[in-house]
C-alpha cells in the first residue's frame, strides 16, 4: 500500500469533480482541511469536499468493531462470502475498475447487484427496454438547442452546475422552461403528448392554456430537450419516461427534439454501463444456476432485503460517508469511504476502508449523458487501497476457499 503523500495539487491542476454524474472538470482543488473547491462554487462539490483532507490512510480495516490489517479484514469477508448461497452487492459507489472487479466477484458468488440508486436507474432502463428512446449529450444540447424544457422541476437543486454546462445564457435564442403540471406528473406528461401529436385540441376543456403553449412552442422549436430527472420520478416513473420519449419521437417528424436524462451518480450509471458491456445484461442480474439472470423487479436490494432472500450484503461506498448500508440483519462486507458512520462493534460486519477516485487515486467515470468516459484525477495519495484492488483480492481469497473445500 502507499504511503500518504499530502501534496496537494494548486487549485489551478485540471481536477475532474466525481460527486455529480455531471463530471465538472473546470474546477481545482486546493489544500487545506478539508479540501477547498476553486474556480467555481457548486455546493455540490464543497459539500462532499468537506468529507476530505490530505490526511487519509490513518482509517485501519476492522471486523466485528476491532481494528485488525488489511489480510484479516479480507480473510474475514471472503469466508463470508464463500459461505453465502444468496449475497447481495449494493450501493455501488465505485468507478469503471471497481466496477470490472465486482463483475468478477459477483460471477464467482452468484451475487445479485443493485445500486443504492437502483430504482431511479430502472425508470429509464425498463423504459429503454420496453419502448427505446432518443437521447442527447451535454455538448449537443449546448450547441444545438434553443427550448429545454425540464420536465421534472428545474435540476439545479441536486446538479447545480447542469445550466451552465449547457451553456444557457451564453447564446441568444434559448429558452428554458419548466413543465407545468396539470394534475399529476403522469397525467401532465400524457397530456402534453397528447397535444404534441394532435390527439387533443388546445381548445379542449381538459387542455390548460400553458400546457397548450407549451406544445405549441415544442412544436415550433428547432431543436427541444427535454431534460428529466430519474431520481424525481415517483413509483412507476418508466411510464412517465415513455410519455417523454412519445412527445420526441413525434417531434422528431417534423423538427428536432431529444431528451437528457440526469441520474446515476455514486457510480450507478458506470456500474451498470461496464456490467452491460461485461454480460450483455445491465444490473439487477446475477449469474446463477439458470446462467445469467435478468429480474428488474425481483432483483430489487430493498426487496431482497425486506424479504429475507439475501443472505450476505457487501456493500461499496467509496465516494464519501454516505449512502451508508442498510442495518441488513446480516453479515455485512463494507468497502467505503473511512467516515462512514457504521456500528463497528457489530457482529460480523468487516469495514475497509478505501480511496476515493478522483482524490486519493485515480479512475474513470461515465458522464450522466452515457457518452462521454472521463479519467479522474487523484488530489492527493490517500495511502488507502480502492475497490478494484480490494475486490480482485478477496475474488482470490473466495476461490481459494472453494478449492480447498472441493479438495
Amino acid at each position: 500500500m502507499n504511503q500518504p503523500d499530502t501534496a496537494v495539487p494548486t487549485g489551478n491542476a485540471p481536477w475532474t469533480c466525481p460527486f455529480c454524474p455531471l463530471l465538472c472538470d473546470t474546477f481545482g482543488v486546493e489544500a487545506g482541511t478539508p479540501l477547498k473547491l476553486v474556480g467555481g462554487d457548486c455546493p455540490r462539490a464543497r459539500k462532499a469536499l468537506a468529507n476530505f483532507d490530505a490526511l487519509g490512510g490513518a482509517a485501519q480495516p476492522q471486523v466485528g468493531g476491532q481494528d485488525c490489517d488489511l489480510d484479516t479484514a479480507l480473510g474475514k469477508a471472503a469466508s463470508l462470502l464463500a459461505a453465502s448461497r444468496q449475497p447481495l452487492f449494493g450501493g455501488l459507489g465505485t468507478d469503471v475498475a471497481g466496477a470490472r472487479a465486482l463483475y468478477a466477484l459477483a460471477c464467482e458468488t452468484g451475487a445479485i447487484c443493485d445500486p443504492a440508486q437502483g430504482a431511479a436507474l430502472m425508470h429509464g432502463l425498463r423504459a429503454l427496454q420496453d419502448r427505446g428512446g432518443f437521447s442527447t449529450t451535454l455538448a449537443e444540447a449546448r450547441t444545438r438547442a434553443d427550448l429545454i424544457v425540464c420536465m421534472t422541476e428545474e435540476p439545479a437543486a441536486h446538479y447545480p452546475e447542469f445550466f451552465r454546462r449547457i451553456g444557457v445564457g451564453e447564446r441568444e435564442g434559448v429558452a428554458v422552461e419548466t413543465l407545468p403540471l396539470h394534475g399529476d406528473l403522469f397525467d401532465t406528461v400524457a397530456m402534453l403528448a397528447a397535444l404534441v401529436a394532435g390527439r387533443v385540441s388546445k381548445d379542449d376543456a381538459r387542455v390548460s392554456a400553458d400546457l397548450a403553449a407549451l406544445a405549441a412552442r415544442l412544436q415550433a422549436a428547432r431543436y427541444a430537450v427535454l431534460v428529466y430527472e430519474s431520481g424525481r420520478l415517483p413509483a412507476q416513473g418508466a411510464l412517465i419516461i415513455e410519455a417523454i420519449q412519445r412527445i420526441v419521437a413525434t417531434l422528431n417528424r417534423s423538427t428536432r427534439a431529444a431528451s437528457l436524462p440526469l441520474g446515476g451518480g455514486d457510480g450507478a450509471s458506470t456500474v451498470n454501463q461496464v456490467f452491460a458491456w461485461l454480460s450483455g445484461l445491465p444490473l439487477r442480474s446475477r449469474a446463477g444456476p439458470l446462467g445469467l439472470e435478468h429480474e428488474p423487479l425481483c432483483f430489487d436490494a430493498e426487496r431482497l432485503l425486506a424479504d429475507g432472500a439475501a443472505d450476505t450484503l457487501l456493500w461499496v461506498s467509496s465516494y464519501g460517508p454516505e449512502p451508508a448500508p442498510p442495518a441488513a440483519g446480516m453479515p455485512r462486507i463494507v468497502l467505503g469511504h473511512p467516515g462512514m458512520p457504521l456500528l463497528r462493534d457489530a457482529h460480523e460486519l468487516v469495514f475497509i476502508p478505501v480511496s476515493t477516485p478522483g482524490i486519493g487515486s485515480a479512475g474513470h467515470l461515465f458522464r450522466t449523458d452515457g457518452s462521454v468516459l472521463l479519467p479522474l484525477r487523484p488530489v492527493y495519495d490517500d495511502g488507502l487501497p480502492g475497490v478494484a484492488e480490494v475486490v480482485r483480492r478477496l475474488t482470490q481469497a473466495v476461490q481459494a476457499l472453494k478449492k480447498g473445500r472441493v479438495q
